[in-house]
């Protein structure tokens, strides 16, 4: 099968980001530390399973992300899955600068800060890192998990919602 090339050769980024904020995503925050002990996090909705044997995930965060710098440097980190009730959270990690951790619920696993009330968390240590524009894509391995029975939060169309029936509402 061929495929034809495409007539229009640019895609507005606002489109693009649009067309994408279509598609259902969960929503997570990556936690760990900087080279001090010090916890950092990002929301990140670009996370995914990659693969069961070994296990391994993928979460794609911004090049200019300064909390990326820290785990990228000391290659462990968490992925936190969130809870529909923890949509305040997924606001204050997606933001820039601010201690992140200020009144947040966590308590600390092997050196690694874990959200407390998230749907589950899966604790990995970066394997190895792929260029994605003005992404990267970071790969990791996960060493440990723990799941629970929450409902999980859900981003749609610049929004999150408390769950994916907020979808029908």
């Amino acid at each position: 099968m061929t495929i034809a090339p495409s007539v229009r050769t640019t895609v507005d980024p606002r489109q693009l980001r649009n067309a994408c904020g279509d598609w259902v995503t969960g929503v997570s925050i990556v936690t760990g530390t900087d080279s001090f002990g010090n916890p950092v996090g990002m929301a990140v909705n670009s996370f995914s399973s990659l693969s069961l044997e070994p296990p391994l995930i993928l979460f794609c965060p911004a090049k200019k992300s300064s909390t990326w710098a820290h785990l990228r440097e000391t290659g462990r980190f968490v992925v936190n899955i969130l809870s529909a009730d923890q949509s305040e959270l997924s606001g204050a990690f997606a933001r820039s600068g601010a201690d992140k951790f200020a009144g947040v619920d966590y308590r600390t696993e092997d050196g690694l800060p874990i959200l407390n009330g998230s749907v589950g968390h899966l604790a990995c240590r970066l394997v190895d890192v792929f260029d994605g524009g003005d992404h990267e894509i970071a790969i990791g391995r996960v060493e440990a998990l723990e799941r629970g029975d929450r409902r999980p939060l859900v981003f749609h169309r610049g929004t999150t919602l408390g769950s994916v029936e907020g979808l029908c509402a």
